[in-house]
């Protein structure tokens, strides 16, 4: 069993439900509920790799025949080549662990102060300056990295490079990240776990790499755990490439799906972020859309006799007043008698930042914050049962509203420090009393 301290808080606001975290209540050593702290762990699965983020002019993308925004799988050889000119010529900006799972459960743990448990590979010799000790160096001390599998060799590499315009192409060099064995996903981990991430990314690999059949053992062992399973989709190009394994995989295995726009229209044919949220409720329980400008959404389902109207003013859009019902709290579609698809949206907090370097990592944040708040309530329902809070099996501890709340301070963090993994939790007090009453509302 994964030994788990109490979780913090999800975001912050004036009245918290009398939310077990910091101080022993002698009202719950009355009642029985003070214990050892129940599990609230989230376990990922990810390519293990280091992100390079580089500068480039366009015609360095022509030279290597990386095709314009899109992520490419490029040999060892040449990647040793390209990060040789890159490093030549100045035109690194960062170094970093990456991998899209490895962020969120790194925030997670910073945001939650609790556990997280990554699987992977590790190079079993690790020297000064290599990969494994980039990302090992990089990677928050509550992410339970003991069940990597060791492998004879180096981990990924991933060049994120940015062109003039802002636009993100991505290089990958595999290195020995894709040699995940099904015998290396030890059933344990899943007990007591709050969710499994996962990414598109893993089922994409050569012929003959064994993390797609670890992946899928993964989530069988969640599935069998009633753990629920979330996916991100990487990127555009790796759901376009076969749109329809997605939709089927989606259905057959995944409770929440994280995806910004782009993504969003490669899954399901619509351009208008809240109308490829609709769709994607068709295939899973709950989705989480980042928009860039346009903000984020979070869309799912709740049971009509628990929706709660919105008190702020209702939105336009595609579904006329979408928002209505965004006070209300998500719950699996099987679980409700009488499902109503509910949505939220948030536009970037402050306006975004006045710089953004890049964007690496947002949609990253914004899951993590979700799942913070997911577990924050599998973690509040052991420890006070009996808790109005709990009066059916709802996915999250707060509104939708308030979660993209917290999911949207979280991305701007991000955004604002230009990597895409926290250096530090949010802030216990907002520099001004505009930013208190972003939470106050």
């Amino acid at each position: 069993m994964i030994r788990c301290g109490p979780v913090r808080f999800p975001g912050r606001r004036k009245h918290k439900h009398y939310f077990p975290v910091h101080a022993r209540d002698p009202l719950f050593q009355a009642a029985g509920l003070e214990g050892p702290d129940p599990g609230s762990h989230v376990v990922g699965i990810d390519q293990t790799l280091v992100d390079i983020d580089a500068r480039v002019p366009d015609e360095l993308l022509a030279r290597y025949a990386l095709p314009r925004g899109a992520s490419t799988v490029i040999p060892n050889e040449l990647a040793a080549q390209l990060y040789d000119e890159l490093l030549a010529a100045k035109l690194i900006s960062f170094e970093f662990a990456g991998g899209t799972v490895g962020n969120t459960l790194h925030n997670y743990s910073v945001l939650a102060d609790d556990a997280s448990i990554l699987l992977g590979v590790m190079s079993e010799e690790i020297r000064l300056g290599t990969s494994g000790y980039r990302y090992l160096s990089n990677t928050s001390s509550r992410v339970n990295l003991d069940h990597l599998q060791p492998v004879d060799g180096p981990i990924g590499r991933c060049f994120a490079l940015v062109t003039p315009d802002g636009e993100r192409t991505f290089a990958i060099s595999e290195g020995k990240m894709n040699a995940l064995r099904p015998d290396s996903i030890p059933p344990e981990v899943f007990e007591h776990a709050s969710a499994l991430v996962i990414s598109a990314y893993l089922m994409r690999c050569k012929p003959g790499d064994p993390m797609p059949e670890a992946t899928l053992r993964a989530v069988r062992l969640a599935r069998a755990h009633d753990v629920p399973v979330v996916l991100t989709l990487g990127t555009r190009f790796v759901i376009a490439e076969r749109p329809e394994f997605w939709r089927a995989f989606i259905t057959e295995h995944v409770d929440l799906v994280a995806m910004n726009e782009e993504e969003g229209e490669a899954l399901t044919g619509e351009a208008d972020p809240l109308l490829a949220c609709e769709r994607a409720l068709e295939l899973t329980d709950l989705v989480l859309c980042t928009a860039g400008a346009t903000g984020l959404y979070l869309a799912g389902y709740t049971d009509d006799a628990v929706k709660r109207e919105t008190r702020y003013p209702l939105l336009p859009g595609a579904i006329p007043e979408f928002n209505r019902y965004e006070f209300s709290r998500p719950m699996a579609r099987a679980r409700c008698t009488t499902p109503v698809k509910v949505f939220a949206q948030i536009a970037p907090y402050h306006g975004g930042p006045q710089r953004i370097t890049s964007t690496n990592g947002a949609g990253d944040a914004a899951l993590s914050a979700l799942l913070h708040d997911m577990a924050a309530n599998r973690f509040h329902h052991a420890r006070v049962p009996n808790s109005a809070k709990h009066v059916r099996p709802f996915l999250t501890y707060s509104s939708m509203s308030q979660v993209c709340r917290y999911a949207n301070r979280v991305s701007y963090e991000v955004l604002a420090q230009a990597a895409p993994r926290l250096t530090r939790g949010l802030p216990e007090r907002e520099e001004g009393l505009d930013d208190e009453a972003y939470w106050a509302r």
